[in-house]
């Protein structure tokens, strides 16, 4: 295992820790009701389906079957659940809550209510947003499936976190200095000012509701030929396809605008981007070392025919 791994795999236990003390799920009895956590997930989807079997109760909370089935067989001793056939499947009985079943569940629902609101109630305005943005991403990444990347235009905003997202990969990643994010910065302002949509576009990858990469496609210096600009993709979206599909959106439009070349500018540390760029067709037609960002690099030129 790497060093990141075992990284990764401490935070999340660490989270786990906080977050089952800090609701006191780790106590005999959950929220100070006769039940455990488990029964009292039970309990709960009884109350929130419409005449479930404990198979299908089971599975949903990926428990055991057995286990299931003993803990309706004491909610049906203490009167909060009936069963009855089910017409459709003989081996197993529908299940609904009795009225008691249904006053227990509410008492215990309230309760719940009342710890977890005093809990978030505690913090801080600027904790509790970090707090419920967060169980939202969990909640996300875990009931949802693989992210979807999906291609946008522009929204209010984006510039700033183009350039913002650029600055700090490279500086991460190959230490470039502030010169870069003064660039980017320039290069985007100059794209607001002047933006044509008969000779201008840009696109936006985002997955999982956050942005992952980015590139822009505007007009060069010679009638007929246009630039790739400001290709970039995060770190935790590569391997998902997403600079291709940039890569070659970009090439696409400057062909459906009639561009007959389409040039780019990139350093030759930038090994990635360069791949994508050769497998589209672009050709290397210019380099010269040169020193930039704090670094000495190797400025290049590519080309594409359109």
């Amino acid at each position: 295992m790497t060093d990141r791994h075992d990284t990764d795999v401490a935070t999340l236990r660490a989270f786990n820790r906080v977050y089952t003390s800090r609701l006191g799920l780790l106590d005999a009895s959950y929220d100070g009701s006769p039940f455990t956590l488990s029964e009292a997930r039970v309990l709960y989807e009884l109350a929130n389906r419409t005449d479930p079997m404990a198979a299908e109760i089971a599975r949903a909370l990926r428990l055991d079957p057995a286990q299931v089935s003993r803990t309706i067989k004491r909610f049906s001793e203490r009167g909060l659940v009936t069963a009855r056939e089910n017409p459709a499947h003989g081996r197993h009985q529908l299940l609904t809550l009795t009225d008691e079943g249904r006053a227990t569940f509410a008492a215990l629902e309230n309760n719940t209510r009342a710890s977890v609101g005093a809990l978030i109630e505690g913090l801080h305005p600027l904790q509790r947003a970090r707090l419920l943005e967060a169980a939202g991403a969990i909640n996300e990444v875990f009931e949802g499936g693989a992210p979807e990347v999906v291609l946008r235009p522009l929204r209010p905003g984006d510039l700033g976190l183009v350039a913002s997202r650029q600055a700090m990969l490279y500086a991460s990643e190959y230490g470039w200095n502030g010169d870069y994010e003064a660039l980017v910065a320039g290069i985007l302002a100059d794209f607001h000012r002047n933006f044509d949509p008969a000779r201008d576009d840009a696109w936006i990858a985002q997955a999982g509701g956050r942005m992952v990469g980015s590139i822009f496609l505007v007009r060069g210096d010679a009638p007929g030929v246009a630039k790739l600009r400001l290709l970039y993709v995060e770190a935790q979206a590569r391997g998902l396809g997403v600079g291709r599909r940039l890569v070659e959106t970009c090439v696409a439009r400057a062909r459906a605008l009639g561009y007959a070349r389409l040039d780019l500018w990139t350093v030759s540390v930038l090994t990635a981007a360069r791949r994508l760029y050769e497998q589209a067709g672009f050709t290397l037609t210019h380099e010269a070392p040169g020193r930039q960002f704090g670094h000495e690099l190797v400025d290049q030129t590519w080309s594409l025919d359109l």
